[in-house]
């Protein structure tokens, strides 16, 4: 059975099916579920001597408590179902911190989100970064989908 559970979480449907399927596996009341929302920075634009595309605080902090209300709900989700929660929040690439983060909290489970709705191009965790998330977490990995209908 699995003891420490990292989900990820940003929100959308497929990440909500990530949840969902947490809550599925009913890992039991020692379990430990790490709910992980990451902020992924604007990235900087050079061009010449130029620059462009420069967030501003306001707007880092607004993202930030954005997604501060998005790992709440998430968290009253899964602590609704009687599963113990600990929210994380953190600002990165979503491969790399969802890598770091379980590594650090020594998880032997992570859960992510799939779509089969959204173009191969867009899922974030397919082509060249799927092989990045699945050689970069050193644990079990749950790609949890919606069932088709």
């Amino acid at each position: 059975m699995y003891r420490n559970i990292l989900v990820a979480y940003n929100g959308t449907p497929e990440s909500r099916v990530a949840l969902q399927e947490c809550i599925r596996l009913s890992p039991g009341p020692g379990a430990q579920i790490h709910l992980l929302a990451v902020v992924t920075p604007v990235p900087i634009v050079l061009a010449g001597e130029f620059v462009a595309a420069v967030p501003t605080v306001d707007e880092e902090q607004a993202e930030r408590d954005a997604m501060e209300q998005v790992l709440q709900a998430g968290r009253k989700m899964l602590a609704d179902a009687g599963l113990s929660v600990s929210t994380h929040l953190e600002v990165g690439e979503p491969v790399n911190v969802i890598a770091g983060t379980s590594s650090r909290l020594g998880c032997d489970l992570v859960i992510v989100g799939h779509s089969r709705q959204k173009p191969f191009a867009l899922r974030w965790w397919r082509g060249s970064t799927d092989s990045l998330l699945a050689d970069k977490v050193r644990c079990s990995l749950l790609v949890a989908a919606e069932a088709k209908l």
